[in-house]
């Protein structure tokens, strides 16, 4: 499409509608060259009429190609193909009797002129490949017709449709399941795939004949169906919408497209697909996405009751060290479940940790003593974290919060601390900052006995990352972690 809108700017005199236009046209008119058993390409008028220029292509999933190579871009001065002068001169289908050869192979072109606003804009030229040439089957007949009237209506300007725009990804094609309809919305023609996709919803008659809201009303509950306008819309091929329909035994996704050739409504064709494993697969894994969640959700509860557990021994231990260790060992597990507990609200196993920091910071007051008595910050932002990555930093955040707190201000102490986040080539880089009262002057993190630094240290690594621990520019210590993400 951005070759196209390039094309279009540099080389033609086609205003921003016309584009619109055309983009409308081509997000359809693989139903045309599939209905055509055809290749169709897009010619645009130069700006100086001096030929024109293919700005798309298309191949039928129907039928053998007649262009093995893209032609894409390339220039068709006027004069070397006449079929193409007559549909721009007099604004209608033209076509040639004896077909071009190409390859030893014999291949018929029809130019459409693409109207819009009563004006030419472009044209398709239809190229069916004429090899091994049979009589046509019913089901080829009911195509070729239908795409006849696709073509006429092309160049009168009633195809493609300005409305509603077809909502699923996976929207039905032709070969799926093809049914005809009369202006009443009875069906004059459904493919043998249309039938089977029928057979699947229970319906034991024929189709032919029948009026197609009726007998899918009766296959189909009240309460799976959509609103009665959208059924009467789409069954009766009248407007050019979609709309899902299924029962207990199958799923089905049906497509309209009116057909106007002369301008009045003549009937429609309605596409269907047959989506029954393509909505159980989403459930599964609606269901799984569902379950992921809760356990992740039931982790978090775990977590937090082994904090609790751990909370409830430390006040009944009188040794201040190990009521100091089993306080330790509740935020350490608390900043797992807030990971967990973030999870259970997602949708994705991401996590955004700038609420992790966030809440890592508020437990700086705790770790503290007295309310108030050490103050934090952040600045920067920390982004979305994978599950496996977020877990481990928040144990690194939490220890080095820790540290700053405990070691640089000590118990009942005061100051502030700077937590700093950014990402640079693919890399998170923070920053714990305090100014408290800095390393002591032998320090060495290697030889560092700090159960805290051990774990950030180890964790650091396990994620490809460095733990480096500095003096402060005035005062104070700066923790720096560098971990790839």
């Amino acid at each position: 499409m951005a070759w196209l809108e390039q094309l279009v700017a540099e080389r033609t005199d086609i205003d921003e509608a016309g584009l619109h236009w055309l983009h409308l046209l081509l997000a359809d008119w693989q139903i045309v060259a599939d209905l055509s058993f055809a290749d169709l390409v897009l010619w645009l008028p130069a700006k100086d009429r001096s030929g024109y220029w293919a700005g798309a292509q298309m191949r039928p999933t129907t039928g053998p190609t007649a262009y093995v190579d893209d032609i894409v871009g390339r220039f068709m001065p006027v004069g070397k193909k006449p079929l193409l002068d007559r549909a721009m001169a007099e604004g209608r289908v033209a076509r040639d009797g004896d077909p071009e050869w190409r390859d030893s192979v014999p291949v018929r072109v029809e130019a459409v002129p693409v109207k819009y606003d009563d004006r030419v804009i472009a044209l398709v030229a239809r190229n069916t490949n004429l090899q091994g040439v049979r009589t046509p089957s019913r089901l080829e007949l009911a195509y070729m017709q239908t795409a006849s009237e696709l073509a006429q209506m092309i160049a009168t300007g009633h195809f493609p449709h300005p409305g509603q725009r077809s909502d699923h990804a996976d929207s039905p094609r032709v070969g799926d399941g093809f049914i005809r309809v009369d202006a009443r919305g009875v069906v004059t023609y459904a493919s043998p795939n249309a039938m089977s996709t029928y057979r699947k919803l229970g319906l034991t008659t024929d189709l032919t004949g029948a009026k197609l809201t009726d007998t899918t009303r009766a296959l189909v509950p009240p309460h799976l169906r959509p609103d009665e306008e959208t059924i009467s819309a789409v069954l009766g091929g009248r407007l050019p919408r979609d709309a899902e329909f299924g029962n207990a035994l199958a799923t089905v996704i049906m497509r309209s497209i009116p057909l106007r050739p002369s301008g009045e409504l003549t009937g429609g064709i309605v596409l269907l697909r047959d989506v029954t494993e393509l909505r159980r697969r989403d459930r599964e894994l609606i269901t799984k996405d569902a379950t992921i969640r809760e356990i992740h959700h039931r982790v978090k509860n775990n977590l937090q009751t082994v904090a609790a557990l751990l909370r409830m021994q430390a006040r009944r231990i009188e040794p201040s060290a190990g009521r100091e260790a089993l306080i330790e060992a509740e935020r350490r597990i608390g900043s797992i479940a807030i990971v967990h507990e973030l999870l259970s609200q997602s949708h994705v196993e991401v996590v955004d940790f700038d609420q992790v920091a966030d809440r890592l910071r508020a437990m700086v007051a705790d770790v503290g003593g007295a309310p108030g008595s050490v103050t934090s910050a952040r600045t920067g932002s920390f982004g979305m974290v994978e599950a496996q990555v977020a877990t481990s930093l928040a144990m690194m955040l939490t220890e080095l919060l820790n540290n700053a707190v405990e070691h640089g201000f000590g118990h009942g102490g005061s100051g502030h601390i700077e937590l700093q986040a950014s990402r640079e080539d693919g890399r998170l880089i923070v920053t714990v900052a305090d100014d408290g009262a800095g390393l002591p002057s032998d320090f060495d993190i290697d030889g560092a006995t700090s159960l805290g630094l051990a774990i950030v240290k180890t964790l650091a690594g396990e994620l490809g990352g460095v733990l480096r621990l500095d003096a402060g520019a005035s005062a104070g210590t700066v923790a720096y972690v560098d971990v790839p993400l």
